[in-house]
């Protein structure tokens, strides 16, 4: 029942995410951008993702365009290896704006606003018709801000500003004050919580429910027959033991340290103690890490892993086939953050125990 639900409003997110596409690319000036993009032969589609699960549904949303589009489909901007899968060559690594916090954001000011600076004057350069940025509020906003600005200053017409994952407003107090400026640079904000929509437009922004990106997951599992009965998740644990040669009398903890170095470097190390206390309470243990795709933390866990104390199995990221397959054959796991917690609760009947590390 759960997945016939899915499907349902998986299904449904496609239907109403392109639509509003479709009705906003008409209203841009005096021709409509669909009639600007006709006229060029191709559709002009600036991007910019600055973490991995932007990188992830920002590369969903450039497969289905390229699909669903009547013309085809040109894309620019900043992205992950996930969106280099769908034609995008990114201007810089998207490592180079994933920093969390003001914090860690000071140390890296300089290179920020380098990196703010070459995405607008790429974005210029590139006469896009269209302009879709993806979370990462403290790049995306700015960028989104100082580009219409410059579009003003030139005195030329501004492509269309989407903006996709709204703002956490419901998360502090006073956090729907803070929707009221955006309308002035975006134009259209895709929602994936249902009740934020409403409050996106009684605050003067056009918005639009389309569905979480986890219900996504569930299109590759059904294609790559993770599912069965229509239900039921089911990973095939032995296949994922015999392609990587883990021992079936090895006790299996899988560990899911995060997506930005940032937060790798800190939960790491702590993983690390945590598994030379635990090795000698079992016979044999094995420790599957499941590395997101990032260039960066692919390179770190790589080198770091080399000093611990059990052995280890890296799991390359971006496909939730092979995590299913990971988890159906698991004892326990420890997940790195809270925005892990959809896909670990998704596996809390095929996995016992599950500890959620915050730092």
């Amino acid at each position: 029942m759960f997945l016939r639900t899915v499907w349902n409003v998986t299904i449904d997110m496609n239907s109403r995410l392109f639509p509003v596409v479709k009705r906003s690319l008409s209203v841009s000036g005096r021709e409509s951008v669909r009639d600007l993009a006709s006229k060029d032969g191709e559709l002009r589609v600036f991007l910019v993702a600055g973490e991995v699960s932007g990188d992830i549904i920002a590369s969903r949303f450039m497969n289905s365009l390229k699909r669903l589009s009547p013309i085809p489909v040109r894309f620019a901007g900043v992205g992950g290896l996930m969106m280099s899968r769908q034609g995008l060559n990114s201007l810089f690594p998207m490592e180079d704006i994933a920093v969390m916090g003001i914090w860690e954001l000071l140390p890296h000011l300089s290179m920020f606003k380098l990196r703010l600076k070459e995405t607008i004057e790429s974005a210029l350069t590139f006469r896009p018709h269209v302009v879709l940025t993806v979370d990462s509020k403290g790049f995306s906003f700015r960028f989104l801000k100082k580009l219409r600005a410059r579009y003003g200053e030139e005195r030329l017409a501004s492509p269309q500003h989407f903006h996709y994952v709204a703002p956490s407003f419901w998360a502090w107090r006073g956090g729907e004050a803070r929707l009221k400026g955006l309308s002035e640079f975006v134009d259209h904000m895709f929602c994936i919580l249902p009740f934020e929509a409403e409050v996106c437009r009684s605050n003067g922004l056009a918005a639009t429910f389309v569905g979480h990106p986890t219900l996504e997951d569930a299109l590759e599992l059904k294609i790559n027959k993770c599912i069965v009965n229509e239900w039921k998740v089911q990973g095939d644990g032995e296949k994922f033991r015999k392609n990587y040669g883990i021992s079936s009398e090895s006790t299996i903890i899988s560990l899911l340290p995060g997506s930005r170095l940032q937060e790798v470097t800190r939960m790491l190390s702590i993983f690390s103690r945590t598994m030379e206390l635990l090795k000698n309470a079992f016979s044999e243990l094995t420790a599957v890490i499941h590395v997101a795709p990032n260039t960066h933390v692919e390179e770190y866990i790589s080198k770091a892993v080399h000093e611990w104390p059990v052995s280890v199995v890296l799991v390359p990221g971006g496909s939730p086939c092979m995590r299913y397959n990971s988890f159906s054959m698991e004892k326990s796991s420890i997940a790195r953050a809270l925005g892990l917690v959809s896909t670990a609760s998704l596996c809390l009947k095929l996995i016992p125990p599950t500890i959620l590390v915050w730092t």
